[in-house]
């Protein structure tokens, strides 16, 4: 179980992204955090990223992997896909 409450993930997870951005930036990509709920990060794949056939494996092995070692062993990512409606 993760010590934390999904308000005090927000500026870690949000710190962590910013660490991962640039890469995906370089490839013509982007994400973008939607928010948080019970220690599951949701983000949106945009640019580039967005339907690329590796986007399921930069999302495991990039984000989340980030994620991981930075906040928490526990914590996930979940992509919602353009056009998808997302609401907590």
């Amino acid at each position: 179980m993760i010590p934390f409450s999904d308000d005090e993930l927000i500026e870690p997870v949000q710190k962590s992204l910013d660490l991962i951005r640039p890469m995906l930036q370089k490839d013509g990509g982007d994400l973008e955090l939607l928010g948080i709920k019970n220690a599951v990060v949701y983000v949106r794949l945009k640019g580039a990223c967005h339907g690329c056939s590796a986007s399921a494996q930069t999302l495991k092995y990039g984000v989340e992997r980030q994620l991981k070692i930075d906040i928490h062993p526990e914590i996930s990512v979940v992509n919602i896909p353009m056009g998808e409606k997302f609401e907590l």
